[in-house]
């Protein structure tokens, strides 16, 4: 068995930010006009009247000061209220793959590799720009690599997934290297005119570079070990998909064609589930708490990290032990794992220990421990 390691992680930021007070602002607009449009309903006790959103509700229920998107213009539209982004041709590059590309591209200088010694490309992601051909091939094809490519699709536990499936194939000698990259435009799923969950997705893409340990060329992190878990949920859902146009009033516009979820359900089942699949995994790779140094968690809500992180530490974690990036990025699916760990894991020591965690829709958790190396 060969030994895997991260040797080099990117990150895509897209240009345009949304301030909380933007998005209040636009929101506010919009239930303003929504409650005008159906006054006689409102008043009649058939329609319900839209509450204003605030800046403070949001920081409360999330800790999300701005998130970044790839258009706010549509966003802050009170008549739009979701992202325009432009027709390609099916001659352009997609925009996922766009994104992709410039992410992998930084994971791989950061490592001092070539696109063409990659023999794996997973695009790993919560939705996918179209069903065929696989975005990961398309990626792997703009950036020049060789071997294979396949999409995956395990939502906010696609990146530590995806992490699993590469370094079980380096460990079995199958290939010597991948890229497993996340590119999440979570702006076009969300539904910005749901005041309950309408500040909680950004865009982004991130891209790891997984090899065989001893080809590492300087730094790198180790893969000590994986664990994935799944347990079936409709608390976090998505109905939209290629059966919609088939069905009565599939192509209406539905709540439930955009992303869905019971917040306190999934709060109350999610956390137990993610605090002891994480505390199984380091027992059984005899790790106690006392020997992280970090953790990456996956970036959904800072008051769930921070009750994660104090069940797998035994005590609140100190500043830096568990870096949060949702303050700026917001949650961004797969991706927000990946974001942190690229920001805050050069510091680390020589043979200090930290864990990838990921989780959500499924639900599913996927967790990665690993080892500096210098």
């Amino acid at each position: 068995m060969y030994k895997a390691a991260i040797t080099g992680t990117g990150v895509f930021t897209p240009s345009e930010i949304i301030t909380n007070a933007e998005l209040v602002a636009a929101f506010n607009a919009y239930a303003d006009l929504f409650n005008a449009r159906h006054a006689d309903e409102i008043a009649a006790g058939t329609t319900e009247a839209k509450e204003h959103s605030s800046e403070e509700f949001i920081v409360k229920a999330s800790g999300i000061n701005q998130r970044y998107v790839i258009d706010k213009s549509g966003v802050l539209d009170p008549e739009i209220m979701h992202p325009l982004l432009r027709q390609r041709s099916d001659e352009e590059p997609s925009l996922m793959a766009e994104m992709g590309v410039d992410a992998a591209q930084k994971a791989l200088a950061q490592a001092g590799r070539s696109a063409s010694e990659v023999d794996l490309v997973i695009c790993a992601a919560s939705n996918m720009e179209r069903a065929y051909p696989a975005i990961a091939v398309e990626i792997q094809n703009l950036l020049g690599c060789a071997g294979f490519a396949f999409d995956m699709n395990v939502a906010c536990s696609s990146a530590t997934f995806g992490i699993q499936a590469a370094a079980d194939m380096i460990k079995s000698g199958s290939i010597r290297s991948a890229l497993v990259i996340n590119p999440e435009i979570c702006s076009a799923h969300l539904e910005w005119r749901d005041r309950d969950c309408h500040f909680i997705f950004g865009d982004v893409a991130t891209a790891t570079l997984i090899e065989h340990a001893d080809l590492a060329g300087g730094p790198c992190f180790e893969i000590v070990s994986t664990r994935c878990a799944t347990e079936f949920s409709n608390s976090i859902r998505n109905n939209n998909g290629f059966l919609r146009r088939s069905r009565p009033d599939g192509t209406k516009d539905r709540r439930d064609m955009q992303f869905m979820q019971n917040g306190r359900k999934v709060f109350k089942e999610v956390l137990p589930m993610v605090s002891a699949h994480i505390a199984a995994h380091m027992e059984a790779e005899n790790i106690k708490a006392s020997d992280l140094k970090r953790l990456w968690l996956h970036q959904a809500n800072k008051t769930m990290n921070d009750f994660i992180g104090k069940k797998v530490l035994g005590r609140a974690p100190e500043p830096g032990e568990q870096p949060n990036i949702l303050q700026d990025y917001a949650n961004t699916s797969s991706a927000g794992s990946i974001i942190a760990f690229s920001k805050f894991s050069n510091d680390l020591a020589d043979g200090d220990l930290g864990v990838i965690c990921s989780f959500g829709a499924g639900y599913s958790v996927g967790s990665v421990i690993v080892k500096r190396r210098d």
